[in-house]
């Protein structure tokens, strides 16, 4: 009798090992292409429905901030008493621009914190449970359509230079 229930106990244990290995396999497979798939973004700067879509969205979620016309907040590069950062502006006068569409939809997306992989002073939310992938690529494509062609050139040579190397 105890040899059944030592073999029942057994496959019980393998079988729960057996899961919890596809169950990590899967994840581990799973989680970082799906971030890769969320990280291969374009924005659309001049698709005029989807700049019209940013605007909304830039309106109601980052404008408090980052400013109506995009102009950041005063002294942005100057810490805060509290030790923050100002928000900075999304105009050609800022550093969003010194960053490639995948680096923008991550931040947006995730937090700095979450990218980073550590806590890091700030006020940026993390955007993942309050704007669609469809939001965040609009105000980003909003933004980048308010920029003069020279910032946007540059801006697409900094894509194409991210592109290359993956």
């Amino acid at each position: 009798m105890s040899l059944k229930v030592s073999s029942s106990i057994t496959t019980k244990s393998i079988f729960f090992i057996f899961a919890v290995s596809i169950t990590l396999i899967f994840g581990f497979i799973y989680y970082p292409f799906n971030k890769t798939v969320e990280a291969s973004v374009s924005l659309k700067p001049k698709n005029q429905e989807i700049i019209s879509l940013g605007k909304i969205v830039y309106d109601k979620n980052c404008a408090s901030c980052h400013g109506v016309n995009l102009e950041g907040q005063k002294d942005w590069m100057s810490r805060l008493p509290d030790g923050l950062m100002p928000a900075p502006p999304h105009n050609e006068t800022g550093h969003t621009w010194h960053h490639s569409d995948k680096y923008l939809f991550m931040i947006t997306k995730y937090g700095i914190e979450d990218i980073i992989g550590q806590k890091y002073p700030n006020n940026m939310p993390a955007y993942k449970d309050i704007l669609t992938d469809k939001e965040v690529i609009a105000v980003l494509s909003y933004i980048k359509s308010t920029w003069p062609n020279k910032v946007k050139k540059i801006h697409d040579q900094i894509n194409d230079r991210e592109n290359k190397q993956y």
